[in-house]
């Protein structure tokens, strides 16, 4: 049993997709998450950028007494998997989104062909692809970067018969059609809130997997696998902390979370 937090961050609301779902999964636990809205977007960063902000994020979560950190950006997570960011860090739990994300994908297909949208910087790292093909590896991974994604759900852009959102996703999706996907990597944790958009144009044959979501299921395992769950008689306390503006980012929670949040919501300030 720990009844310390478990620590999530990303580059801005998009990591809110895994603290909805853990709130879901995990009542009880306490949560602190970090919106780094001063910097968004990570993925059209280099990677060197990428790793330094990861650092200064995973210190910020060690100051809470957190005994997991999930880094809940699929920008980060494909960055992670070359480059050290926790290579100072003393939380021994962590996972990013790309592993869970790409088993649920291997599990939910039936025609072998995977879907994977994202950020510039996690298409070209290929990292879902390598992992997908690890454990399939005769199934065809099609990557597509939809970089106005992230910029359409920061402000507010994600209800279905959005017009500009709806214009992106048609010309992103093109090639998820032509190549007859039959499910889709949601690998930036901002695009689930596009889910239905995304959902009516590819149609309802087409299995959305929600990175943040998986990673919310594999903390679950997780936690369990290493009894570190918290007290059953616990009510989970949420912290949502940003790096811009605290009005900004307190109006996109209470747009983007599926539930009454009753949070701590404050401004931070990184090494920048």
């Amino acid at each position: 049993m720990n009844n310390s937090a478990i620590g999530v961050f990303d580059s801005g609301v998009g990591g809110l997709t895994c603290v909805d779902e853990l709130r879901k999964l995990m009542p009880g636990e306490n949560i602190v998450y970090l919106g780094d809205t001063a910097r968004i977007p990570y993925g059209t960063k280099s990677k060197d950028t990428i790793y330094s902000y990861a650092k200064q994020d995973i210190a910020f979560l060690e100051q809470h007494d957190v005994k997991m950190i999930l880094v809940a950006c699929g920008t980060v997570s494909s960055v992670m998997m070359s480059m050290p960011v926790f290579e100072d860090s003393r939380t021994e739990l962590k996972s990013g989104v790309v592993v869970p994300a790409a088993h649920a994908a291997c599990a939910a297909t039936k025609n072998k062909r995977i879907g994977v949208i994202g950020t510039s910087a996690t298409i070209k790292s290929g990292s879902y692809g390598k992992v997908i093909h690890e454990i399939m590896p005769d199934v065809k991974v099609v990557g597509m970067a939809c970089p106005m994604f992230v910029p359409l759900v920061e402000n507010g852009y994600t209800a279905k018969d959005c017009e500009p959102a709806r214009y992106f996703a048609r010309e992103y999706l093109e090639i998820m059609k032509k190549e007859q996907v039959d499910t889709l990597i949601l690998g930036c944790t901002h695009y689930p809130h596009l889910s239905a958009l995304i959902s009516d144009i590819m149609g309802d044959g087409v299995t959305l997997i929600s990175s943040g979501a998986e990673l919310a299921k594999h903390a679950l395992k997780t936690l369990s696998y290493n009894d570190a769950l918290c007290s059953p008689q616990q009510q989970g306390k949420l912290e949502l902390y940003c790096t811009d503006s605290e009005e900004l980012f307190s109006e996109n929670v209470e747009k983007l979370m599926s539930r009454d949040i009753n949070a701590k919501i404050s401004k931070c300030t990184l090494k920048f």
